[in-house]
């Protein structure tokens, strides 16, 4: 712009127009057209203090300080939307801009003038924040684009090992460490890792949209964090706030550091060989340190002196044990009132049933929750599939009577009708291979004395030992129906045909009517 306001101050104080142009830069021509002009608008210097040079500009020049055009300017704001699509250029948008000025019999621009004009729009779009930054407020996340690899000893196959990235955004002091994969285990385990590597945490966490932290974003407003790692960020009373989609300006501080990294880390150790992913994070180890420590180039000290200085203090103090990575999942309550986890299976209160709960898996225990409310847990089952962790506690009131029947349960029922009765209960029980067999037959026996009363049981339990020594709960009923208990003894003489052993009463040759022969 022509210095209007300078040449009428120097030619005020006599200089040539030869003097004033060289001093301004621009054309003697243009000096005497100012003064000429000046003298025909009676401008004299000074000026008003309030004329600003697009005034003055105004009052010498009217009709070159409105420019006009005939021509009819595009709609940047839809230009630029569609430069943003998938092979648009800004040569198909004027032809179609072209077109549309020949049907509405409009004056196109031309292509230079369409692109020139769009950069100065994109200019003023592109315009730039600084945005400062409080120590201890932030730590911005991500992973580098570039791996590292590692030598397969068996195969000689360069594994890539990728490389996780966070940087406190007011030090810049920075963590690197390199993982076999992107997945939420190692996105875990690198937060824990880099909160105890600055000692401390931040209250906002800035991640990129990626998949180990975001479960899905369908815009800038609706990123649904995930559990684990929102779990995470609680424990560790922090906030997450993820970036934008491309908008990598969100995180300044990690996107620089990225290349800071890639430059410095991964490119110093290029010519080296590592056999195993531990020789290569004590390698980036090192070389992290030495990047932290280096000198900053536009300002005093360097990453690991502001830290100290200036952030350390802000930072959140640790929790005094470490966030213990767990899983969660979705699971439906069955009718035995379990759930099935990893092949596992685990008890929830009986009222559950069908309904469908969070699960919280760590590496000891296993949590149970309906409606973000905590229900059971148990200590997670390890080992063989198909295992059951059962709470008494979780079933219902007849299941928990039977879970209390056992043999001695059965046996102490029996004391109370008599000894016989105790010794049936023993023989039922010992008569199968599995004592929980017998369970129902005891059951059965025991309840025979409510139909025909405590004393008829034993009755009929010793009456039942007499013909065998391992009577049944059948024998037994048998004899109460029939009334066989009632029955007075047997005469001496038949008891006599009875020959008691150790195997019980063995009947003798008396008793099937054989005769006795004197000698």
């Amino acid at each position: 712009m022509t210095k209007y306001r300078e040449i009428l101050r120097l030619f005020n104080l006599g200089i040539s127009q030869t003097g004033i142009a060289s001093s301004c830069g621009c054309a003697r021509k243009t000096v005497r057209d100012v003064v000429n002009r000046a003298k025909a608008c009676n401008i004299i210097w000074p000026l008003p203090a309030e004329t600003t040079d697009a005034d003055l500009e105004k009052l010498l020049f009217p009709d070159k300080s409105v420019p006009k055009s005939d021509r009819r300017f595009p709609d940047y704001d839809y230009i630029d939307k569609e430069m943003l699509r998938s092979g648009v250029t800004l040569k198909l948008l004027w032809n179609e801009y072209c077109e549309s000025c020949r049907q509405n019999k409009d004056i196109p621009l031309m292509y230079t003038q369409f692109c020139h004009y769009y950069q100065k729009y994109s200019d003023k779009k592109r315009a730039t924040m600084h945005i400062p930054r409080k120590p201890g407020e932030q730590i911005e996340v991500d992973w580098a684009g570039k791996p590292a690899y590692i030598i397969d000893t068996d195969t000689g196959e360069m594994i890539p090992c990728h490389i996780f990235i966070g940087v406190l955004n007011y030090s810049l002091y920075a963590y690197v460490e390199a993982f076999f994969k992107m997945d939420l285990e190692s996105w875990i385990t690198a937060h824990i890792h880099m909160y105890q590597y600055f000692g401390g945490s931040t209250r906002m966490l800035i991640p990129d949209n990626l998949k180990t932290g975001v479960d899905k974003t369908d815009d800038w407003y609706t990123s649904k964090i995930n559990k684990t790692y929102y779990e995470m960020a609680e424990y560790y009373d922090t906030a997450v706030l993820p970036a934008r989609v491309k908008a990598p300006k969100d995180k300044p501080g990690v996107e620089g550091s990225v290349n800071v990294v890639t430059n410095w880390i991964t490119a110093t150790i290029r010519n080296e060989k590592f056999f195993a992913i531990e020789e290569l994070n004590r390698e980036i180890q090192i070389q992290l340190e030495k990047l932290n420590h280096k000198p900053f180039q536009k300002k005093d000290g360097s990453r690991h002196s502001v830290y100290i200085a200036d952030e350390k203090p802000f930072l959140t103090p640790l929790p005094p044990v470490a966030y213990e990575l767990s899983q969660w999942k979705k699971a439906t309550v069955q009718f035995n009132y379990h759930i099935s986890v990893d092949k596992m299976h685990y008890s929830v209160p009986y009222e559950y049933i069908k309904q469908e709960v969070d699960v919280r898996l760590t590496r000891s225990i296993v949590e149970v929750f309906y409606r973000n409310q905590r229900i059971c847990s148990h200590k997670r089952l390890h080992g063989h599939p198909n295992q059951y962790s059962t709470l008494q506690a979780h079933m219902p009131e007849d299941h928990q009577k039977y879970l209390e029947w056992n043999g001695d349960r059965f046996i102490e029922w029996a004391q109370k009708i008599g000894p016989h009765t105790v010794t049936t209960v023993k023989s039922i029980l010992a008569s199968f291979k599995v004592e929980q067999q017998g369970y129902k037959s005891c059951m059965g026996l025991l309840k025979l004395a409510d139909k025909y009363s405590v004393n008829r049981l034993e009755a009929a339990c010793k009456k039942a030992l007499s013909y065998t020594p391992h009577p049944s709960y059948k024998s037994v009923k048998n004899i109460l129906t029939t009334g066989q208990d009632k029955l007075s003894d047997q005469p001496e003489q038949n008891q006599e045909s009875s020959v008691e052993n150790q195997y019980g009463y063995t009947r003798g040759p008396g008793y099937y009517g054989g005769k006795h022969h004197d000698e």
